[in-house]
């Protein structure tokens, strides 16, 4: 999962981990959590979309040590 060229899941992940950041940035910023207040107070959709963001941020933590498997031999060993 590195940028610039990339599947579409590596490019989804880049993404919400994005979204994320400036989401903390906002909260720290402003106090405004901005997926709450578009999505509810700890509503269904807010989990759900909290959740995603989690799960970008793991598979982006992972990529700094395993390459997508979309890079196939183009990708060195990040070790």
């Amino acid at each position: 999962m590195t940028s610039g060229k990339g599947c579409g899941v590596c490019k989804i992940v880049g993404l919400l981990v994005g979204l994320g950041a400036l989401n903390w940035g906002l909260v720290g910023l402003f106090q405004l959590d901005l997926v709450a207040r578009l999505a509810g107070e700890m509503s269904g959709a807010a989990r759900a979309i909290y959740v995603l963001i989690g799960a970008a941020g793991a598979l982006k933590l992972i990529s700094l040590v395993k390459c997508c498997p979309c890079q196939g031999k183009g990708c060195e060993t990040k070790s």
